[in-house]
């Protein structure tokens, strides 16, 4: 494989004039020692967390959905709010290994390995608020088009409903594979430098007995081409298929045909914001400051402003709509959202959303740890507001003024919600502790070209 001169004026993303021997030393240390009290700390909060939702989900379905706190006029909310949410945060971890891929670009390698987890324990979150959002999921088989003697309730095709089903569970599948395939390298190198005979059986299994040949490169590059050609339409379709839950009613504030691609921009904006959390804490608690420098985080930073830019726009391009339609039910929907009572959401949402990101403008904040965490963090609780708003905003008043509810989520609802933290957060973590974060046998092809070493020798 052929090294191609890179001009000198890009960054190394690679710091620290490592070697290939350096690489394989520095991601495999967390997998071979032991874990330090950081990563203690936060798995013992997570497995608390994911107790706690346990707890919560067990008490929903053992006493029925009226533990929550909608009511006749908003059957959706808190538990649709988050399923969205989750959903949005896995669409940066194919859109990273995927898109980058197939756009060649290099700085992808150092961050989507964690983010492509991201996606497959997101999207596991999403699925759970569905599943309880059922009240009676034990008959979640009523969902398929199952033969006559189950019942003869069969699926309504014509409902985005079930489109989301299949797009949620091909986004998953399709990930899930993508992630698998690009570990398989980094397992056989943990195989060959496994020191005990139960890590030698386990990491021998997950490798598939990859021996490195010319022909398994040649393979594994060819299924990596495929897959992020699948997965491309898919980043696009996932948060189409969901946004048209919406779009297809006829519910103020909802009946728009924006819908599909600002929910596309608005899911990359809140997942490139989530990888952005992730990965500066693990870079810190992992030592991985030499591989995801602040040219990465100045790349991320570079997606977060644009993306959360056509947010911003669409967000305006609903205000427009609404008045240039001359439908008055459309217009005070979208009035009531920026002075009713839910005011304060939908200003929440503005702040964190529009105005937060703008700051990404300044070099300094864009290259700054602090700042990006910061940030990152607001975009997320702002896209939390984003999905709350769009969804309790346009139900709770409607048409007849005689249904209108206030609504307010219980316990049990804040609990499902910190608890899917939990769900997210073990899996995440376990994944950081067992398997190697950073694609370091893809990393290993770009020192030659985007090292620290080669950039000073090349000047």
């Amino acid at each position: 494989m052929g090294h191609f001169k890179e001009s000198d004026l890009r960054l190394p993303l690679i710091l620290g004039d490592k070697t290939a021997h350096d690489i394989t030393e520095d991601v495999c240390r967390p997998i071979e020692g032991k874990a330090n009290k950081w990563w203690w700390i936060a798995f013992s909060i997570a497995c608390a967390a994911l107790l706690w939702w346990i707890i919560t989900v067990s008490y929903t379905v053992g006493t029925g959905l009226g533990v929550w706190g909608e009511n006749k006029t908003v059957g959706w909310a808190w538990d649709i709010t988050n399923f969205v949410w989750w959903v949005g945060i896995g669409h940066a971890g194919t859109l990273i290994s995927a898109i980058l891929l197939l756009f060649r670009q290099k700085w992808r390698l150092s961050i989507n390995r964690s983010a492509e987890a991201m996606t497959i324990f997101a999207v596991i979150c999403a699925a759970s608020f569905i599943v309880s959002h059922m009240g009676r999921p034990w008959v979640a088989y009523w969902s398929f088009p199952l033969a006559n003697q189950f019942g003869s309730m069969w699926v309504n095709f014509n409902s985005p409903l079930i489109w989301d089903v299949f797009a949620i569970s091909t986004y998953f599948t399709v990930s899930l594979v993508f992630w698998y395939t690009g570990l398989i390298p980094d397992f056989a190198v943990v195989r060959d430098r496994a020191k005990t005979k139960a890590r030698k059986f386990w990491y021998t299994i997950l490798s598939f007995g990859w021996v490195g040949t010319a022909k398994n490169w040649q393979r594994f590059e060819e299924v990596a081409l495929v897959l992020a050609g699948i997965s491309t339409p898919l980043v696009l379709s996932v948060h189409s298929v969901v946004s048209m839950d919406f779009a297809t009613s006829i519910v103020p504030g909802w009946h728009t045909t924006i819908f599909p691609p600002y929910f596309v921009a608005g899911a990359i904006f809140s997942g490139f914001a989530m990888v952005q959390t992730l990965v500066i804490i693990t870079r810190k608690v992992l030592s991985l400051e030499n591989y995801i420098t602040i040219y990465h985080i100045d790349m991320m930073n570079r997606i977060i402003l644009i993306t959360g830019s056509i947010v911003g726009v669409a967000y305006l391009t609903e205000f427009f709509i609404a008045w240039y339609s001359g439908v008055e039910y459309e217009q005070y929907a979208f009035l009531n959202r920026a002075t009713g009572p839910y005011w304060w959401a939908y200003w929440s949402m503005m702040t964190c959303n529009v105005i937060t990101p703008q700051l990404f403008w300044f070099s300094r904040l864009r290259t700054s740890v602090a700042a990006t965490f910061i940030i990152s963090i607001f975009v997320n609780i702002g896209m939390w507001f984003e999905r709350f708003v769009i969804i309790v905003t346009s139900l709770h008043r409607d048409y007849l003024p005689s249904s209108w509810v206030m609504y307010s989520p219980t316990w049990v609802e804040i609990g499902i919600f910190i608890g899917s933290l939990g769900l997210f957060f073990v899996p995440f973590l376990l994944f950081t502790r067992f398997f190697p974060v950073i694609a370091m046998s893809e990393l290993k092809t770009v020192i030659k070209s985007s090292g620290s070493q080669a950039k000073k020798q090349s000047s």
